[in-house]
């Protein structure tokens, strides 16, 4: 067996439609706080969805300057906002340490998407610049949050990005903890973003049959496991974690909030945008997570699912956490804040994996809102958290993410055990 270095929590940051800072994410999502309202950013009678969950009251000017955001697709943007709170969170000091040990992963699903349209449209149509700006490439790429972050701290370790749709960030949050645990860094900035409530975006999902069209009833479109969901509501912003050798930690005081028990990656092979039915892929992820950190099926208290609100997805879920867990499933505590954030792709896994620490140090688990009816097909014994948050100690909290392909991630975060 591999010796690896312990690998904790110690920074934690989020922009996300239901607040703009991880202390207003927090007290919203135990609050059962919806983020879900009408589009703001673009006339939407062609579009057969009219709502998503946008960020609210967010000013680039208060981060960026004019020249900064020339350079900065909303993704990115959302990427340093999220990444400088994480960091100052962290209370490191990068001038005490050893810059070349110090990494920045980031993902995103999709990347610079209203880049893309606009200097597209301008081109083709004689915009307001009609000619492709030398910030076009730059700006659409998905890697430039993770070199814009490491050149805002002068940060020379492991430097990329990782891509596999709505499993991103959770792919880039385990690269990072591998790294630490092989003793390739010491401290890791990682995490993701995603601003793809755009035209095409919308577009396409809907193209998908992916999206909720719950027009009339906005607030209660997001409705992980009911009986009577219609989809996912789109969402946006960005999660950030700086993840820590342990020891490193010690010897510098810093607060911890979680140690990343263990780690599951697997692949479905089995469709581009729909789950193996029974949830095999979601299975080995499980097990092979549970596995990785030496621990009973008896032990784990929450699983922050997936839980997007589509027909085939939470289905396919939910028969793998059963086969998992079997009896032990009633005791534990299942929720789904993409009822309240709603889905932000790529950057789902970073800010879902703070609701999944969160409750370790808080006691408290946020809830599934939006949940009327459980699914026929689901077992109604099962504990979904509905509507109200619930008080509970959790000692060991797992964060499952899912994204087209195939992919599959499951987290297992524990409070820590000196």
């Amino acid at each position: 067996m591999i010796n690896k270095n312990r690998v904790v929590v110690t920074g934690i940051g989020s922009i996300t439609p239901i607040g703009n800072n991880v202390e207003e994410y927090w007290i919203s999502l135990i609050s059962g706080k919806n983020g879900s309202a009408p589009i703001t950013y673009f006339d939407t009678k062609k579009y057969k969805t009219k709502f998503a969950c946008e960020l609210k009251n967010y000013d680039p000017d208060i981060f960026f300057s004019k020249k900064e955001q020339r350079k900065l697709d909303p993704c990115a943007q959302y990427g340093i906002v999220a990444s400088s709170e994480a960091i100052k969170n962290s209370g490191i000091n990068f001038s005490k340490e050893k810059k070349e040990r110090i990494g920045v992963i980031w993902s995103s699903g999709i990347g610079g998407l209203l880049n893309l349209e606009e200097s597209i449209s301008d081109y083709v149509n004689g915009g307001k610049n009609p000619r492709f700006s030398p910030f076009f490439i730059p700006k659409m790429l998905i890697d430039i949050t993770a070199g814009f972050i490491s050149m805002n701290y002068g940060l020379h370790g492991p430097n990329y990005a990782t891509v596999s749709a709505c499993a991103s960030s959770s792919n880039a949050i385990v690269d990072a903890y591998h790294l630490i645990c092989l003793g390739k860094a010491d401290m890791m900035v990682t995490g993701g973003s995603e601003a793809a409530i755009t035209q095409s975006g919308v577009g396409g999902f809907n193209a998908l049959h992916a999206l909720s069209t719950r027009n009339e009833d906005y607030k209660t479109a997001s409705r992980p496991f009911d009986r009577d969901r219609d989809g996912f509501v789109l969402g946006e912003g960005a999660g950030c974690l700086i993840l820590e050798e342990y020891k490193h930690a010690k010897r510098r005081g810093a607060n911890i909030y979680a140690e990343i028990g263990g780690v599951g990656m697997s692949g479905d092979a089995y469709h581009i945008t729909a789950p193996h039915p029974e949830g095999k892929g979601i299975v080995i992820a499980m097990k092979t997570a549970i596995e990785d950190a030496g621990i009973g099926y008896d032990e784990v208290d929450h699983i922050n699912a997936h839980g997007t609100s589509t027909l085939l997805g939470d289905l396919a879920e939910m028969k793998a956490i059963q086969e998992v867990f079997h009896e032990n499933v009633y005791n534990i505590d299942i929720n789904s804040t993409k009822s309240m954030t709603g889905h932000l792709l790529g950057a789902a896994g970073a800010i879902e994996a703070i609701a999944a620490i969160l409750p370790l140090s808080k006691k408290i688990i946020p809830p599934t809102i939006n949940l009327f009816h459980i699914d026929k097909k689901i077992d109604s014994k099962i504990s979904f958290t509905p509507k109200k948050a619930i008080n509970r100690e959790v000692k060991i909290s797992i964060c499952n993410t899912f994204g087209f392909g195939g992919h599959n991630v499951c987290i297992l975060f524990k409070k820590l055990d000196v």
